[in-house]
């Protein structure tokens, strides 16, 4: 009690209440101008989540040159969804991917509207981190990833209203934690998404704060046979061999367990990449590589 009051007085003495730094009363849609070659702008994306209610995510968006790409037609959209850092501390200064990196720039230069949107607990968007998947002695990936996918589903809603966005030929594209929303994502067969493609998709990994481990493997495989149970989007699966947080047996192991619960799933392991291939796609050139294979993918979809 006297503890409670000592606090109530140190309230009161500093004056009238401060709502957290994560406090949002942003209002939706885009802010500033559209800059640069890549007509670079931020748009505050309404959250469709019932968690925190009306919440924006932060959402850089570039748009192809209007040189090459005439505003007249409207552009398919790919959304880049980011990973997650291993120690937590680093969330609240998390950028997007910028408009010239590897995986944006590649979009880009093929007539993609790209849009990153900063997921719940993430970067400027900040607010409550609700990807936790429990304690690493008994993680719940399935549930890990619901949020994420919730996230991902928010922006596409709203991006393809854009006027410049071609609605229904949505591509997502996650990487590590990113790409295990994804794969979240696709057991819900949204509508609009033709296709998923995974980077080095997962989470646990780095148990303990050591490389090549995970926290519970087995837990994570089940993940992946959860999602895909109900999965029919059709998904690329990108991995390398050096991959310190996923290591091949655990990759193809995810894999193959998802495609037999029924998710269709295309995957490639390629060889070491750098000093550790989980940050491939972003990695200088390594388009050369992954864009073949991902624009093979893409052309072979559907119509």
């Amino acid at each position: 009690m006297i503890r409670l009051c000592i606090m109530l007085a140190l309230l009161v003495g500093a004056g009238s209440y401060t709502q957290p730094a994560w406090a949002q009363p942003y209002e939706p849609g885009p802010k500033g101008i559209a800059e640069g070659p890549w007509r670079r702008q931020i748009h505050w994306i309404p959250s469709l989540a019932e968690k925190p209610q009306g919440w924006v995510l932060v959402t850089q968006i570039c748009r192809p040159a209007a040189d090459k790409f005439p505003d007249s037609k409207p552009a398919p959209l790919m959304v880049l969804n980011h990973g997650s850092p291993a120690n937590s501390g680093q969330r609240p200064a998390m950028k997007p991917y910028a408009c010239d990196s590897e995986p944006a720039a590649w979009f880009l230069a093929r007539g993609y509207v790209v849009a990153m949107p900063m997921r719940r607990g993430y970067g400027e968007t900040s607010g409550p981190w609700l990807e936790e998947y429990g304690r690493c002695s008994n993680p719940d990936f399935y549930r890990g990833g619901l949020p994420a996918a919730e996230d991902m589903h928010s922006a596409v809603q709203y991006l393809e209203k854009l006027p410049y966005v071609q609605p229904g030929r949505t591509v997502i594209v996650g990487q590590s934690a990113g790409g295990w929303g994804s794969l979240a994502y696709s057991s819900q067969n949204p509508k609009g998404v033709i296709a998923m493609i995974n980077f080095a998709g997962g989470r646990g990994g780095w148990a303990g704060n050591q490389p090549n481990t995970n926290c519970v493997p087995d837990r994570l495989l089940a993940g992946a046979a959860k999602y895909g149970e109900t999965a029919r989007v059709p998904t690329l699966w990108i991995y390398t061999q050096n991959d310190s947080f996923f290591a091949p047996e655990i990759s193809r192991a995810m894999h193959a367990r998802y495609t037999a619960a029924g998710g269709k799933a295309e995957f490639h392991l390629l060889p070491p990449w750098s000093t550790d291939g989980h940050g491939f796609i972003t990695g200088q050139n390594s388009a050369r590589i992954w864009g073949p294979l991902v624009e093979r993918f893409i052309a072979n979809l559907p119509n």
